[in-house]
């Protein structure tokens, strides 16, 4: 059978709204295996946007060309989704809706397929247009227009995409059904910032991941997080230092860090602002201190390892010493952390830090108060001290007057005396 025969077959035969799916399929079935030529686009474009044309019709010429596999075909998609969204207050009732939808669906399969790029708008326009919060809409559309603005590297939208993943955030669902829907908006947002990699995703992903959602949708958050950004330092920086997530949050996200794939030389500025908000943080929650605790143990632990950004981490670790020595609730893995911390930087600051510390300890030495608060502390400094190699004559001098001083136990002194032959060395 000829190819005009078919065009002329297919033109004539009706395709009513009673036959409209079996029919179109059965008479595309007449060239199945054929190549689709330009010409029969043509005609498929001629018939979708036929004026008088309703959405059950153009729904079936969509099934028909994607079931047919056919390709290279991203500028026709792109024409139909505008066609549709132009038609779109044609839409009266719920059967219309749904045709709709489930044409969206096809097309955005189909430019997501394409990485057709030119359809980033149209795309956009799909998601606002069946936008989940509209009761009316079930979701698939929304959801599958997101997957392919990804697909076809949207990135004028990340904005737009990330302004719709923080209102998702922030709303509570109001029952199943919208909760359902809800959800598949997330998930599109979630899996089209991944696509896009861009670190302004970042904060809305993990908020997702934590949030109030079934586990399947905060699981595609938690895979989606390690690729979105090659360095988060910056976005997980400030989700911890943003006054409305709790420590129970900052402590999440400071734990991605150690998940993520994140340069060593962004680790030191991400530390300091968690030891400092764990310092400036006020609150009498007996779980969110403990937090802040782990925040701030684990934030001079990375400090230790990797170094200090800037100046105002030693302002920290000093209240990391002083705030505990002063505490009843004396936490010596804190003050351990800083002191080998300190030993581990061996900077003048440092050094410094280190004397101040020591010297207090003397002092109450002097003054008989002497608990094993005081005896701990001064076996942590003395032997940071000694690690630091530091040539400081004052150092010298204050470990050496305390290798002699008959108020110091043996043990003491000995300590003392070891920490002047390692600087020596």
């Amino acid at each position: 059978m000829s190819l005009i025969f078919n065009i002329a077959f297919f033109h004539s035969f009706p395709y009513y709204i009673g036959m409209k799916r079996l029919s179109l399929l059965f008479i595309v079935s007449l060239f199945t295996g054929m190549m689709v030529p330009c010409q029969e686009m043509s005609y498929f474009t001629q018939r979708y946007m036929e004026p008088e044309g309703t959405f059950a019709q153009r729904l079936v010429i969509l099934e028909t060309i994607r079931d047919e596999g056919i390709t290279g075909i991203g500028d026709f998609y792109r024409s139909a989704l505008r066609f549709l969204i132009l038609r779109s207050p044609d839409i009266k009732t719920a059967a219309e809706r749904s045709d709709a939808e489930q044409s969206v669906v096809i097309l955005a399969k189909g430019l997501g397929a394409e990485k057709y790029t030119a359809a980033a708008l149209e795309l956009w326009q799909a998601v606002e247009l069946f936008d989940v919060r509209g009761n009316v809409n079930d979701g698939n559309a929304m959801r599958e227009s997101l997957l392919a603005l990804g697909q076809v590297n949207g990135k004028d939208f990340i904005p737009q995409i990330v302004h719709r993943l923080n209102m998702f955030n922030s709303e509570s669902a109001k029952n199943a059904e919208h909760r359902r829907r809800t959800q598949m908006g997330v998930m599109g947002c979630i899996t089209a910032l991944e696509s896009l990699k861009d670190i302004r995703g970042f904060r809305p992903v993990f908020f997702a991941s934590v949030g109030p959602y079934d586990q399947v949708v905060k699981e595609l958050a938690f895979k989606a997080l390690p690729n979105i950004a090659e360095d988060p330092a910056d976005a997980i920086i400030d989700i911890i230092r943003e006054p409305s997530s709790n420590p129970d949050v900052k402590l999440m996200v400071w734990n991605e860090m150690f998940r993520l794939k994140m340069p060593d030389s962004s680790k030191p500025k991400v530390a300091a602002a968690a030891l400092e908000v764990g310092w400036n943080y006020m609150t009498s929650n007996k779980r969110f201190q403990v937090n802040l605790s782990e925040l701030r143990k684990g934030a001079i632990g990375i400090i230790s390892q990797f170094g200090v950004s800037n100046d105002s981490v030693y302002v920290n670790l000093e209240k990391s010493y002083s705030r505990n020595f002063t505490s009843n609730n004396f936490d010596i893995d804190e003050v351990k952390a800083v002191s080998n911390a300190l030993s581990a930087i061996k900077s003048e600051q440092a050094v410094n830090l280190l004397y101040k510390f020591l010297k207090g300890i003397d002092d109450r030495r002097r003054t008989n108060t002497w608990g094993n608060k005081e005896r701990i502390c001064f076996e942590l400094i003395v032997t940071a001290i000694g690690a630091t190699k530091t040539q400081s004559m004052d150092v010298r001098l204050l470990l050496m007057t305390i290798s002699r001083n008959s108020m110091y136990t043996p043990k003491e002194r000995d300590l003392a005396s070891a920490a002047i032959s390692a600087l020596t060395q």
